[in-house]
């Protein structure tokens, strides 16, 4: 019963088989290969656009150079206070960034709001060099709580930034699910929303270690090879990125595995709900389930087998448990089968 992460779980098969296929022989290196450029084009016909592509091999890389390719002297990145660029990646994005700041927003459900956004970057008057000044604001989709924005709702913190003239960035960790979450597509959640640069993440749903930066307008991406490099990200046999890529994207297999991990986050939702010993701390569209459980019965789960993390409390909600209780965060991956979450919800 793995709960604890979509990072536990290994590489689909599919995927598997296309690394060591690509593993006899050989190709030019440094992302120049016929595979790396087919493998481009193919995102072109999946947003709809031509986009510049840029293999790295980690989320927090995929981030942090999405964020330093658009980086200012004194550069502020808006984000929510709960987004993985914030909590969760060691400072990557400020020192790659060369020192520029995030500045938290607090939002409901893990999610930025326009009102919210607008009054954090007036915070920042033009010229104003004590303060520093606005960069970029970024988004997570789907969100560090498990929540999804709607398109309208991207096309609204879109629409601030672009007053604001400031880049908007998506990290598309589990991009993926949120797309099987909202029935849509690529291009409709990006860049006809406003989004400029997307991290677009494969990792966390069946690759081994691929992700992307990807800028839907090419132009923006001139600084991006010399920020890759001296990042230490542009892989020498890219070719091992794009193999995992070519057989994820290959008859829409990324969309099944999403859809797959967001079908038993939904069974898992649904057992939740019926249990005794158990109740959701807030609706979730993706992969990711907020769970109340008893103390005892956390204990007991884990016990039986049961994986997954103890979560901080949000500080919206900061009565969302009693003394006797304990928030936990429960995530299904490609590789999670009902019978996993049949049995932990018959411990609960």
């Amino acid at each position: 019963m793995f709960f604890s992460s979509d990072n536990w779980a290994g590489a689909h098969p599919l995927i598997a088989e296309s690394l060591v296929k690509e593993a006899s022989g050989y190709a030019a290196a440094y992302g120049t290969s016929d595979l790396d450029k087919r493998i481009e084009a193919r995102f072109n016909e999946i947003f709809q656009r031509e986009v510049a592509v840029y293999f790295v091999g980690t989320g927090t890389a995929a981030n942090s150079l999405a964020l330093a390719s658009i980086a200012k002297p004194g550069g502020v990145t808006f984000c929510h206070s709960e987004a993985h660029v914030t909590a969760d990646e060691c400072g990557a994005p400020e020192f790659l960034t060369g020192a520029c700041r995030l500045f938290t927003v607090e939002g409901p459900n893990g999610k930025l709001e326009p009102e919210g956004l607008k009054a954090a970057i007036g915070r920042f008057p033009p010229g104003a060099v004590h303060q520093g000044r606005p960069m970029a604001v970024t988004l997570t989709q789907a969100t560090e709580s498990g929540t999804v924005y709607s398109l309208a709702e991207i096309e609204a913190i879109g629409a601030v930034a672009r007053d604001a003239n400031l880049p908007l960035h998506m990290d598309g960790a589990r991009f993926a699910n949120a797309i099987v979450a909202l029935q849509t597509t690529a291009a409709d959640m990006t860049w006809k929303r406003g989004v400029d640069i997307l991290s677009f993440g494969g990792t966390k749903n069946g690759c081994w270690c691929a992700e992307a930066i990807i800028f839907m307008k090419p132009e923006m991406a001139t600084e991006m090879p010399f920020i890759r490099k001296r990042s230490a990200q542009l892989f020498s046999k890219t070719r091992f990125i794009s193999a995992q890529l070519e057989a994820y994207l290959e008859g829409g297999l990324w969309l099944d595995l999403a859809r797959h991990a967001n079908d038993m986050a939904d069974r898992l939702r649904s057992g939740i709900r019926a249990a005794g010993k158990s109740r959701l701390a807030w609706d979730t569209q993706s992969n990711e389930v907020f769970a109340v459980l008893t103390k005892d019965a956390a204990a007991e789960a884990q016990e039986k087998g049961a994986k997954f993390y103890e979560w901080p409390v949000p500080r919206e909600t900061p009565d969302l448990l009693d003394e006797n209780e304990t928030l936990i965060r429960l995530v299904t991956s490609f590789a999670t089968t009902p019978d996993e979450v049949d049995r932990f919800v018959a411990v609960l």
